[in-house]
């Protein structure tokens, strides 16, 4: 199948700093990666610039080596984090510092594995049907999973940005790695929460559309969270599969 995308990022109406950033492997399309910084000063912004650059670094090595897919994912997200750890170090003052990540990789044909921490999100539009393929790394995500929160609940809750798991923390304890499948006429949205906290997956879904191209559908999905709020920084990495 090939593989067309576009990716998007933007500082929203509240923050005055950028704290996302995403990688696209340009022209190729092998892998792409999301990443969702936080911490203060300049913090966030360094956590999510050294996972995109140690993921991005570890799978262009590893490409063609003989290591597995979910092996080579789980190795990149785990120097990522050593990275970031190692950065803390260096400098106290951003010793607070992590983010998340979430990254899809085609590597084994048309079997794409993806690899998230935290909340960043992973979904796969078909039709009309938009799948939400990652599960968020949160207190309120585990709560929805356990069945003690309904979705509508879990969007309004005031512990939602309650992280259970990001990179940068020595004890690091879950990195969710997984194959999905895909076909013809997919379209694929790696996110930041920036745009999962203005938007439903029903507000979502049609902006998506395949009548819109990737770079339409990016620019849509950015205004339509800032015409919501736009209370975070919004970034979006969509890919087409044709």
């Amino acid at each position: 199948m090939k593989r067309s995308f576009a990716g998007l990022t933007d500082t929203g109406l509240v923050r005055s700093v950028n704290q996302d950033a995403f990688y696209i492997d340009d022209p190729e399309g092998r892998f792409f990666i999301v990443a969702d910084g936080m911490g203060g000063h300049a913090g966030g912004q360094e956590a999510s610039r050294i996972a995109t650059e140690t993921i991005e670094k570890y799978l262009v090595e590893g490409w063609k080596s003989s290591q597995k897919t979910p092996d080579l994912l789980k190795e990149a997200f785990l120097k990522a984090n050593q990275a970031i750890v190692d950065d803390q170090l260096d400098h106290p003052e951003r010793s607070d510092m992590g983010t998340t990540a979430v990254a899809v990789v085609f590597r084994d044909r048309n079997h794409p594995w993806c690899a998230h921490v935290g909340d960043s999100r992973l979904y796969r539009l078909r039709g009309k049907e938009l799948t939400q393929i990652t599960e968020d790394h949160t207190w309120v995500g585990r709560a929805l999973k356990a069945g003690h929160l309904t979705v509508e609940e879990a969007r309004k809750h005031p512990w939602r940005h309650v992280l259970a798991q990001c990179l940068g923390r020595q004890d690091l304890q879950q990195i969710d790695l997984q194959e999905f499948e895909v076909q013809p006429g997919d379209r694929l949205l790696l996110c930041s929460d920036g745009l999962t906290e203005e938007l439903s997956a029903e507000a979502i879904g049609p902006n998506l559309q395949l009548q819109l191209s990737g770079d339409e559908a990016a620019k849509k999905l950015v205004n339509a969270a800032k015409e919501k709020g736009g209370r975070d920084n919004i970034t979006v990495v969509i890919v087409t599969l044709d």
